[in-house]
């Protein structure tokens, strides 16, 4: 069966509109009921839907409007997980954020009434014909981080049973999109950049630099025994994101320090942040690719943090330069991230936003023509 391959694509979410963000502050001062708000939000995106057919996507998504962060809404709605008041903001570089986090409050497993799969089902039903759903959740190495699972031990007696139990979870999870008609999912995925950082601050530090190496050896475990045995016809793609949050980040470096274990994960697609110096070169990419001839290595040459629009002739040079080590045909373009992984959104407009994707869509046309 063939996967959905697209060399115009994107990441996923989308500014919210004015009236979407004040729906929300009226249901929680107590102005509009639950039904009012849903009513809001589903008027939202069919607009945000309506425009991404427009600009020529052939995948779209709901633009995330159902959730006020790209992650925690998803992982809070699993058995065996709850929200929770961290009192710490991330550390984002200029910006600081709110202090919602995740805890383990039992054992983890799939959730058969997740909201999200009301959300596909609503995205699916007002796509024309040649459009596909694309779904988008955070990645299971997501609750390894900011004291997710440090309580595992209440709740398991090994470590290596928690790790089964979050991959259990996450496949059972991909299957019940799947059978409600999803072809294409993506997992986001802070956690590699994390590491890049770490592998760096602790380069001369053997205890730690092997603490850190251990946790990736971890994330390949969980992912590729999620990815196991799915149906040949669905693609899973990861977007490996360097943090998003008001046109700020978390995270800098090459991907270079990351590569091997990246070329070890069994996805169909990488969508790797290269719009800014601090990325790095496109050498580590090759990595993935030896690994992975078949895989699909998604650019993120185009800023979704900033208004200013992309020299056409500078993504294309860009685009030739990364096919010295992968395989045009195996290349493809998108922002680096998405306009808005929580509902602050990026300091941008939502005519930039249209304009951004216009560039990539016209650039594709160009390149893979």
């Amino acid at each position: 069966m063939t996967k959905l391959n697209y060399k115009f694509d994107q990441v996923g979410s989308y500014l919210r509109p004015a009236a979407l963000k004040q729906a929300h502050k009226d249901f929680a001062a107590g102005n509009i009921t639950a039904d009012q708000l849903t009513t809001i939000k589903h008027t939202a995106i069919k607009q945000v839907v309506a425009g991404e057919v427009k600009v020529g996507l052939k995948d779209v998504t709901d633009g995330e409007f159902n959730r006020s962060w790209w992650h925690l809404d998803f992982l809070w709605n699993l058995t065996g997980v709850d929200k929770y008041d961290y009192e710490a903001s991330y550390k984002f570089h200029g910006s600081k954020t709110r202090t919602d986090n995740v805890e383990l409050t039992g054992k983890i497993a799939a959730n058969p009434d997740h909201p999200f799969y009301a959300d596909f089902d609503f995205l699916k039903s007002l796509l024309p014909d040649g459009v596909a759903p694309k779904v988008t959740i955070p990645s299971p190495s997501m609750l390894f981080r900011d004291n997710r699972s440090d309580n595992w031990h209440q709740y398991y007696t090994t470590w290596g049973a928690y790790l089964n139990d979050l991959a259990a979870a996450y496949h059972d999870t991909l299957l019940q999109f799947y059978a409600r008609g999803a072809r294409y999912i993506q997992l986001d995925d802070t956690t590699w950049a994390f590491l890049i950082a770490q592998f760096a601050k602790n380069a001369d530090d053997p205890a730690e630099y092997t603490k850190y190496a251990q946790l990736a050896e971890d994330i390949v475990y969980v992912i590729n025994k999620a990815l196991a045995e799915l149906p040949d016809d669905l693609k899973v793609s990861t977007h490996i994101c360097r943090g998003n949050f008001k046109s700020t980040y978390l995270f800098e470096g090459s991907y270079a320090a990351v590569a091997d274990y990246l070329g070890q994960l069994n996805y169909d697609a990488f969508f790797l942040e290269y719009d800014n110096p601090r990325s790095g070169d496109f050498e580590p990419i090759a990595k993935i690719w030896n690994n992975r001839p078949d895989v699909e290595l998604v650019l993120g040459l185009v800023t979704s943090k900033f208004p200013e629009l992309e020299d056409k002739a500078t993504v294309e040079a860009r685009i030739k330069d990364a096919s010295q080590y992968v395989p045009l045909g195996n290349l493809a373009l998108s922002t680096q991230c998405g306009f808005a992984s929580t509902e602050e959104g990026n300091a941008l407009t939502e005519d930039d936003e249209w304009a951004k994707l216009a560039l990539i869509r016209d650039i594709t046309t160009e390149v893979w023509a």
